[in-house]
């Protein structure tokens, strides 16, 4: 028999949805009116389609007012409130693409990456859950003419509290700034001549990502691209207006934008927001009061939730599906989610931010099998292949690197051409493919298996972390010589983040806690070690492994210390 192709097509029907945002907006609120298409339950906030229609005019309507125009990028540092969907709605309405800033940036990472996508105008939360952003103001209100290290940043709008702008930048609350909407020279003509300048294939979002050496790098996403992104997944799981999603995921991330959001909002559901962040006492609250059918998640936020019913008591009653990310669902956790919130099947979405974000899904009429061992199969108007390391085609069931083309490509990473070129590459047919650097197999069914990552990428809880950022920030520490972190697995999270130490000569080993303090405080908790491991200490050899070339093996460094978590003793915990 001959073997098979790796390589599997999408259906062509139905076809793609070639329009803006701006024009679905109406047509979902001419369609379902008085319909609530949104509840921040946290800020006892209740919006309908017409509502935020209407509202994303008077916004649009406000920072056409203050100078933007086609192409301007507009900044948001929040979790999730109601601000938030309008900003992003509004921004799409007049052609502004809107960027997604990571709520768990410290004040440095916000202000490189404002002024990396050269936003004009940047929202910014006052807090997200306990968490104060007052750094992150400060360091965006010394952007002024005296202090230009964000030269294209205008105005900052604070949605909460209220702030003094300083010489060359405007700082406004946000209920300020909306009132600019109503001027009597911001008419409606004037956001009609706008909107009607906003093409399908212009940039709508911008999401940072990055690449295998941690330099960022921003995603442009297109309005095309996520509509029909959000429509197949939507389609996936069976929405209709009759059904209400929780999501619990940020907004700043895909998830909780793309698949949470526009996936309710193109299908005319209900999405519920419990709180600003992960609160997972107010997401079982949201489950039960909110009467909801389908809830959002990673791996960890399930069995959080899980634990907290088995103390309450408290069981949804329409709950019939959800939509997981960042890893599959393994039978154990899917057998508890049936047997004790009424889940009868999890669906399992796979891609990466530069695909707006899916390509693979599986559907609800998998097999159990399938449901749980693979990521599914390839969403409409999508291709995927699996190829060797010199770029040959390989066979189904063979191991290489997952490549995907088709319409939820990105148009390409913001003013870097040369990291374009380098993911986004053309075959002998001409047609466009994203290297995903994820190992992968295709079986004979179509079903995607990742059996690993290509790219160096540690996924703690759905986030992607990238080692060398902590590595060199370990290396910064005068007690450490080398580093080099690696996934580590973990029950909760999927992976945390692991080192291995060399100390520095003639200094005093640092301790463990003092290590994570000073990763934390400058790239954000998250990415702080869990666990480090110190060469020449019990089952560690005294320098790290490497290839011919002097490259350290990650893979057996993985090896090492998930042997020393889960089988043996472990010194270095924090």
């Amino acid at each position: 028999m001959t073997p098979t192709p790796a390589l599997v097509h999408g259906a062509r029907e139905p076809p793609l949805w070639f329009k803006t945002l701006g024009s679905l907006i109406d047509e979902q609120a001419n369609r379902y009116e008085h319909h609530t298409a949104a509840v921040f339950s946290w800020q006892n906030v209740r919006l309908s389609y017409r509502q935020l229609a209407d509202r994303s005019k008077i916004l649009g309507k406000a920072m056409l007012e203050m100078g933007l125009r086609n192409g301007d990028c507009i900044g948001i540092m929040a979790g999730n409130c109601y601000q938030y969907i309008e900003v992003f709605l509004a921004g799409g309405r007049i052609g502004c693409p809107v960027v997604v800033l990571n709520n768990t940036y410290t004040a440095d990472e916000l202000r490189n990456a404002v002024q990396k996508s050269s936003c004009k105008l940047v929202f910014l939360a006052s807090e997200v859950g306990s968490r104060s952003l007052s750094e992150h103001i400060n360091i965006l209100r010394g952007s002024s003419r005296k202090n230009p290290t964000l030269p294209d940043l205008r105005r900052v709008v604070c949605l909460g509290g209220s702030e003094v702008g300083e010489a060359g930048l405007e700082m406004q609350t946000y209920n300020t700034f909306t009132s600019n909407g109503y001027s009597v020279f911001m008419n409606d003509s004037v956001l009609k001549r706008a909107e009607s300048l906003v093409r399908p294939d212009d940039i709508l979002n911008l999401q940072f990502t990055s690449g295998t050496t941690g330099s960022p790098k921003a995603a442009m996403l297109t309005h095309t691209n996520l509509i029909n992104n959000a429509r197949f997944v939507g389609d996936a799981m069976a929405l209709t207006h009759e059904d209400v999603l929780c999501c619990p995921p940020p907004l700043f991330h895909c998830f909780g934008l793309v698949l949470g959001f526009l996936d309710s909002y193109t299908h005319g559901s209900t999405i519920v927001f419990p709180s600003d962040f992960f609160d997972v006492r107010k997401v079982v609250d949201a489950l039960v009061e909110e009467d909801v059918t389908v809830l959002l998640g990673v791996p960890t936020m399930y069995m959080s939730e899980l634990e907290v019913m088995e103390k309450t008591g408290q069981r949804p009653r329409r709950l019939r599906t959800g939509l997981a990310s960042g890893s599959t669902v393994s039978q154990g956790l899917m057998d508890q989610l049936r047997e004790k919130m009424g889940v009868e099947k999890m669906l399992i979405a796979y891609g990466m931010t530069e695909t707006s974000p899916v390509t693979f899904i599986t559907s609800l009429s998998d097999p159990e099998s399938k449901a749980t061992t693979t990521v599914g199969r390839v969403i409409p108007h999508t291709s995927a292949k699996v190829i060797d390391p010199n770029g040959k085609l390989l066979h189904r069931g063979e191991r290489g690197e997952l490549c995907t083309s088709g319409f939820a490509l990105q148009k390409g990473y913001w003013k870097n051409k040369e990291k374009t070129k380098e993911s986004m590459k053309e075959d002998e047919n001409g047609v466009l493919w994203m290297h995903t650097g994820d190992e992968a197999i295709l079986d004979d069914d179509g079903y995607a298996h990742i059996t690993g990552r290509i790219k160096d990428i540690i996924i703690r809880g759905g986030e992607n972390i990238f080692p060398r950022e902590i590595e060199e920030r370990l290396m910064q520490h005068p007690g450490v010589k080398e580093a080099s972190a690696v996934a580590i697995k973990d029950e909760r999270y999927g992976e945390v983040v692991g080192c291995f130490l060399k100390e520095a000569e003639g200094t005093q080993r640092p301790k463990n806690e003092e290590l994570k303090k000073w990763v934390g405080q400058l790239l954000g908790r998250h990415k702080a070690p869990a666990y480090c491991f110190w060469l020449g200490d019990a089952g560690i050899s005294n320098d790290f492994p490497k290839t011919g070339s002097g490259k350290i093996k990650k893979h057996v460094l993985c090896d090492i210390g998930n042997i020393l978590v889960h089988n043996g003793p472990v010194k270095a915990k924090l």
